[in-house]
């Protein structure tokens, strides 16, 4: 994402059709017509937005174009139905078109507690899903914002951009400066500014069009390199495209972010509960592709936990299929388990069970870490 212009407020385009009110004699009729079905808006204001499932913003934030532009937002995502124009592949794409979880330009998504502290935050569980085109010249950009401060407007100082597929002679901004290892996959890494903001870009080798990962994965790289600090804060995370030449039909079906915090603030909506020392206890049953696992996590504290989740990262090839005793989310990757209405204490010396069917490629291997409310444990 580029930073806009000016803030703009949100709002949606919807088609709204004439009510006629025909005469005839004593007898008056008022015939209507339905709009577009429920969750469907139609987006083709410069910087117009609408919120999806209560708590994500979809955007159509088009500002490097006079041309027009439309988003279609879907009850999961949206798909970009219309992208005029082109703009030079040696400079800025033309917009971002995109769906987050945090504030941008003052426009916060439902319910966001982001701003958050870097230090204070567990695991960041994501995933997207997204539909590609081959007539057109974009980038699908995964975007992460930094500040130093809980900023909610302007330009934030960090951005980080990973790069799940590039079509086209484009490239990230400035210039290669090494390789690494992100959420068990190898990315090229640029570094750079664009004028306002600097800019670190993970790209990807070849297309991926469906991942969940855990954000702090590649925030903790971005603080290794000296462009980000633990007492920043994640503004916002972002997933969309930058399109320099069409783009109609490129799609985000997908998308879902969550930040889990080891902090206890009140009112805050990302807490998962009360930090304590625990152990955890992870047995599992494996046969040729899938999986059962039982988790037994016992608090080694002096005081209840009221509220739980517990954090790990599942290796790559495994998935969720179902759980009981605790919600999981997502399916693979970094994921979070979250207590039931009838589980959510665990006494000093006591503990609570959950577990889940998976799937799984290649060899079986057991997650190695664990943290509950944000604390990490002790794995038996």
């Amino acid at each position: 994402m580029r930073p806009l212009p000016l803030p703009h407020c949100a709002r949606s385009v919807r088609t709204a059709l004439m009510t006629m009110l025909v005469a005839l004699a004593s007898l008056a009729a008022l015939v209507t017509t339905a709009g577009p079905a429920q969750a469907d808006t139609l987006i083709c204001d410069q910087f117009g937005s609408t919120t999806i499932q209560g708590r994500y913003v979809v955007q159509n934030n088009r500002w490097g174009t006079s041309a027009t532009q439309c988003v279609n937002a879907t009850a999961t995502g949206f798909e970009l139905t219309r992208a005029d124009g082109s703009v030079p592949t040696n400079g800025a794409p033309k917009s971002y078109p995109s769906i987050y979880n945090g504030c941008h330009y003052t426009n916060c998504s439902p319910g966001t507690n982001l701003p958050k502290q870097v230090s204070t935050i567990s695991s960041a569980p994501s995933s997207i899903s997204y539909g590609y085109v081959s007539n057109a010249v974009y980038n699908a950009s995964y975007d992460i914002w930094l500040d130093p401060t809980p900023k909610t407007d302007g330009v934030s100082r960090t951005e980080i951009m990973i790069w799940f597929n590039r079509v086209g002679p484009i490239q990230p901004i400035g210039s290669k400066t090494g390789t690494a290892s992100v959420g068990g996959r190898t990315w090229d890494v640029w570094t750079g500014s664009n004028g306002s903001n600097d800019v670190i870009s993970f790209i990807a080798p070849s297309a991926i069009a469906s991942w969940s990962f855990d954000v702090m994965d590649f925030v903790d790289q971005t603080v290794a390199r000296g462009m980000a600090q633990p007492s920043w804060y994640i503004t916002s995370v972002q997933a969309g495209f930058e399109p320099w030449q069409n783009g109609a039909g490129l799609r985000v079906d997908s998308f879902s972010s969550t930040i889990n915090s080891g902090s206890t603030d009140p009112g805050d909506p990302g807490d998962p509960g009360t930090p304590a020392a625990c152990k955890v206890t992870y047995a599992t049953n494996v046969w040729p592709g899938g999986f059962t696992a039982n988790v037994s996590v016992a608090n080694t504290g002096s005081a209840p936990v009221n509220g739980w989740k517990v954090a790990f990262t599942l290796p790559s090839g495994q998935s969720v299929t179902n759980a009981w005793n605790a919600t999981i989310a997502p399916s693979s990757g970094a994921v979070t388990a979250s207590n039931t209405s009838s589980n959510a204490q665990i006494a000093p010396n006591g503990s609570q069970s959950f577990g889940f069917q998976g799937t799984y490629t290649g060899t079986f291997t057991k997650p190695t870490q664990f943290s509950l409310n944000g604390t990490a444990c002790t794995v038996v």
